[in-house]
């Protein structure tokens, strides 16, 4: 439904227009106000869709109503009536965008179709051709993927780097990495069975996503994403001219979002066959929190009254609905990444503040103690570990340990043997590749060993393999070829009767001159000097 406020400073024509309005039952939330000022108590309050206001007014007058309504309410339609032919008035009013234009005199018709075509205006506006076409295009782009993935993360307990703002500058993230953000959580009903499908469900939920996208990032620097439950969130943060410190401006925020959520959720009923309820957290929150608000606002959702369907609930932080932290299952995604990227020092973080934390019940316990079994023995599995391991069948196994620091214990020494496994396993094929490297180097003295064609046989980068050889052994490279082709040359020099230049081919000289030089700069001596002095 929309709401219509109807502002003048004469009572008798506000009242009139007001019955007029209510007799012809157009579907409209009717209100009233009888001055500039009073007009602009409603618009901070509460999203008004249609005004219907004087001109002509003592104190705040209709231009002036205007310019604010514009700056807060985008989406709202402003019909001006005046009784006086203010030439300047006017012509600034018709000017504007979604502003229409009558005089007293026209009488009560005029005034009805003239709200009759402001709805219409309305409902296409809400239309969601072009919103969905922007979001197909938009889920093709590997930049929005990206997006997503991360912010997913950071959701779910992956904490937020130390630098946002470069991590935000590389994903394209127009929100500012130095000041809170407000959470919303979409929560869809699908009405046709057509959407119960996966593909379906994403394409709607994005839908949902993009088209509040749309709706607030003329007065909010907004990003939406799809949860990893398959529901909506944005962030969202006041657009720069609201952020700029100005108290009355951030206290109008709240009504600003919750008015565009109820019309947000209009044009999905209307267009997508989706009621979408919405969670609104009362403050923002510092982006290191965020995690923790977004669980918040989740479990106060589950309490709401009634089915919560085109609810725009304001979800106060300070209250808490349960006795405990939200579901394990919410932060084994962020233990899942910690262990697959090696990252042990964030994993056994994690998992301190999951199993350390105050909990009043066994139930919650369990679920906890197999959420990270789970997520350890699906490594374990993956990586074709258990033989590396003892007690791997001890993960599911929680009664065989006597309390719970045992059993949590037990999962910490598991989690840690693996990142160790991980690590010396690392190690170990790093050893095993150079070792590799330094046999074909061996065999194969008199052939081409340039970096390219190690790397080609290693099937490593030049510049990685370069680096791993130096690593593992001390010597560059260049060096270790050098001294195996001398060593070589020492060889054959003492224990054969082949020529010196048959020599220099051996270990990768086509012409005598070249491996005279190579070796005496390396032992000091020529070839033949080296030879007569080891047969002496």
């Amino acid at each position: 439904m929309y709401r219509l406020l109807i502002v003048d400073d004469e009572e008798m024509i506000t009242d009139g227009i007001y019955e007029t309005l209510a007799e012809r039952n157009m579907e409209l939330d009717l209100c009233k106000a009888y001055s500039g000022r009073e007009a602009l108590s409603w618009l901070h309050r509460t999203r008004v869709d249609i005004v219907l206001s004087d001109i002509r007014m003592p104190g705040i007058d209709g231009i002036q109503l205007l310019s604010i309504i514009k700056q807060n309410w985008p989406y709202c339609r402003v019909i001006f009536l005046t009784g006086f032919s203010d030439f300047d008035s006017v012509y600034q009013a018709i000017q504007t965008p979604g502003v229409q234009y009558l005089l007293k005199s026209e009488g009560y018709p005029k005034v009805i179709q003239a709200v009759g075509e402001a709805v219409t205006e309305l409902n296409d506006s809400l239309r969601r051709n072009e919103l969905v076409r922007q979001a197909q295009e938009k889920l093709n782009t590997l930049e929005v993927l990206a997006r997503g993935e991360y912010f997913r993360h950071l959701l779910h307990g992956v904490k937020p780097a130390l630098d946002l703002e470069v991590d935000f500058r590389k994903l394209s993230v127009t929100l500012a990495a130095d000041k809170p953000v407000y959470l919303a959580l979409g929560d869809p009903s699908y009405a046709s069975s057509d959407v119960l499908t996966y593909a379906n469900r994403q394409e709607s939920a994005l839908a949902v996503t993009l088209l509040a996208e749309s709706f607030l990032s003329d007065h909010a620097r907004i990003l939406g994403i799809i949860d990893r439950f398959g529901e909506p969130v944005w962030f969202i943060q006041p657009s720069a001219e609201r952020a700029d410190g100005n108290e009355v401006e951030s206290a109008r925020i709240l009504p600003y979002l919750e008015g565009q959520f109820e019309l947000i959720q209009k044009a999905c009923l209307e267009n997508l066959g989706i009621s979408a309820a919405i969670s609104l957290s009362d403050r923002p929150c510092e982006w290191k929190k965020l995690s923790s608000f977004y669980d918040k606002i989740r479990r106060q959702r589950q309490v709401r009254a009634g089915d919560g369907a085109l609810m725009v609930q304001l979800v106060n932080l300070d209250v808490t609905c349960c006795t405990k932290e939200g579901s394990p299952r919410d932060k084994s995604d962020a233990l899942s990444v910690h262990l697959d990227a090696g990252r042990r020092d964030e994993f056994l973080q994690l998992f301190l503040e999951l199993t350390e934390s105050e909990k009043v019940n066994g139930a919650y316990l369990m679920e906890l103690y197999y959420t990270i079994s789970l997520v350890l023995l699906s490594y374990i599995n993956r990586w074709e570990m258990e033989d590396q391991l003892a007690d791997v069948s001890a993960l599911m196994r929680r009664d065989e340990f006597a309390s719970w620091e045992e059993a949590f214990a037990f999962l910490r020494t598991t989690a840690e043997n693996l990142f160790e496994l991980r690590s010396s396993g690392e190690r170990n094929r790093a050893a095993e590749a150079v070792r590799k490297v330094q046999i074909y180097i061996e065999e194969h003295l008199n052939e081409d060993l340039s970096l390219v064609r190690l790397a080609d046989y290693s099937h490593f980068n030049p510049s990685y393999l370069s680096r791993l050889f130096k690593q593992e052994s001390g010597v560059n490279l260049s060096e270790y070829i050098e001294v195996a082709r001398i060593e070589r040359s020492k060889e054959l020099l003492r224990n054969d009767d082949l020529k010196v230049l048959e020599i220099g081919v051996r270990v990768g000289y086509e012409a005598s001159q070249s491996f005279t030089r190579f070796f005496k700069k390396a032992t000091g001596v020529t070839p033949q000097e080296y030879r007569a002095t080891s047969r002496m």
